[in-house]
């Protein structure tokens, strides 16, 4: 029996996607020409703003007189969950070394990026967990500088919110430029910032191609579409809960896909039943997206069984994955290929979003078959070292001059071959290279 697609997609999420790399190169090769000026201008256009850029203390402290001690507390909860989930995860990493031949050591040590930019949406809405995600993240993997950037409101400045939390999770500064022109005035150092040497973070797609066009002069955490999400459920699952969950993704944005991905036909025709209304129940805007997402990008598939449910699921990699089924175990044993995984009714999308401790910048537009997402690992760089006594170093250079010149790599071989002649004077090697 082959899947059945008791809805289908009439778009993907790369339907919309505008030509934006033009406009994208033109500002960033005007911002790093004409510096910190032409980044102002730019703010002041696209943002409508003209404030201060770079905040200080007592700018700090007045914002954050502004949010109530409720928000403090609940920001301070999903701080404290990602801190410690960020450190678990660093204790991962371990400075290692291990003797490869008698008197030959190697080793590898893991080195945080000294410097990082973390791009927080803003505008409309006032995205702190981002702040909480990014710096956070920054500040336990060991960077030494911790810019976070941030688009203000017109006429006002950033969320008094988002820069409570960027202070609170460790940032160094706070700089108030949203889109191309703040992500230019990180990578380049403006306004007497350090360069950074990573940029992580959402944003729309002037961010995101900005991000693009700048990797390899910068490091990246990921070039992000829009947001996607999968639900796995089988006969157990609660359809009331699976549309809910379903509509909580699909307002992100009006191409942001959500999918229903089931072995039960009654359930799935029930979700699709109740999720209109829950849909037509949402504020304005929220319904306006949702209303979009779900008509243009939402699919729900019919499948034969579990396996061929997880086999459907890894093709379409999911930013998130939710399962609602039994046995939850399998399903994390079996599931390869999402940028997070939500087990169980118990857990959702939103918790990870918001303040259970895992990242919420994830891999989308199937790129989680072969990346995850924001991490503390993110941030750092796996070096490698070796140190050699000279009878350590004799088998490796015999090697090393054979192969060099089986390749034509004289040069390569002679400094093999240096070293052999002064520490095994009067020796004869076989360094010829022939097979």
């Amino acid at each position: 029996m082959q899947r059945t697609y008791l809805k289908q997609a009439a778009k993907t999420a790369r339907s919309d996607a505008d030509d934006v790399r033009d406009t994208v190169q033109a500002i960033l090769d005007d911002i790093e020409k004409g510096g910190d000026e032409a980044a102002l201008r730019y703010g002041e256009k696209f943002d409508g703003y003209s404030g201060p850029v770079l905040l200080n203390a007592e700018e700090i402290k007045a914002a954050s007189d502004k949010v109530s001690q409720r928000l403090k507390d609940d920001i301070a909860f999903a701080h404290d969950n990602v801190r410690r989930f960020a450190e678990i995860q660093k204790s991962t990493l371990q400075n290692v070394e291990t003797e490869i031949l008698p008197g030959l050591i190697a080793g590898q040590r893991a080195i945080p990026c000294q410097t990082a930019g973390c791009y927080v949406p803003g505008g409309r809405y006032s995205h702190v967990a981002s702040a909480i995600m990014t710096v956070t993240t920054a500040k336990v993997a060991g960077c030494r500088h911790i810019t976070a950037c941030s688009p203000p409101r017109k006429g006002e400045g950033i969320a008094p919110a988002i820069i409570y939390a960027a202070n609170l999770c460790g940032a160094d500064s706070i700089l108030s430029m949203g889109g191309v022109q703040g992500v230019a005035a990180m990578t380049f150092g403006l306004f007497g910032l350090p360069k950074a040497d990573i940029l992580v973070g959402p944003g729309n797609q002037f961010v995101a191609e900005a991000k693009r066009i700048l990797f390899g002069r910068v490091g990246i955490d990921m070039i992000a579409g829009p947001t996607d999400s999968l639900i796995l459920a089988d006969a157990t699952a609660d359809p009331f809960i699976v549309a809910t969950d379903l509509v909580g993704q699909a307002e992100h944005g009006y191409n942001s896909p959500v999918w229903l991905v089931t072995d039960t036909r009654a359930l799935a025709e029930r979700v699709m039943e109740i999720l209109p209304g829950l849909i037509a129940d949402l504020p304005e805007l929220n319904r306006v997206n949702a209303e979009a997402a779900w008509r243009d990008y939402g699919e729900v598939v019919l499948c034969t069984d579990r396996e061929d449910m997880a086999a459907c699921s890894d093709e379409y990699a999911p930013e998130h994955l939710t399962v609602q089924a039994e046995d939850l175990d399998w399903w994390l044993d079996r599931l390869q290929c999402y940028g997070s995984l939500f087990l169980g009714e118990e857990t959702t999308v939103a918790f990870g979003d918001k303040a259970s401790g895992t990242n919420h910048v994830l891999p989308t537009s199937k790129s989680a078959k072969y990346t995850g997402g924001l991490s503390v690992h993110k941030y750092m760089k796996i070096v490698t070292w070796q140190r050699s006594t000279r009878d350590g170093a004799r088998p490796v250079a015999e090697a090393t001059a054979r192969i060099s010149r089986l390749e034509g790599m004289e040069g390569h071989a002679r400094s093999a071959d240096a070293r052999l002649a002064k520490y095994f004077p009067g020796e004869t090697f076989d360094l010829s290279g022939t097979d």
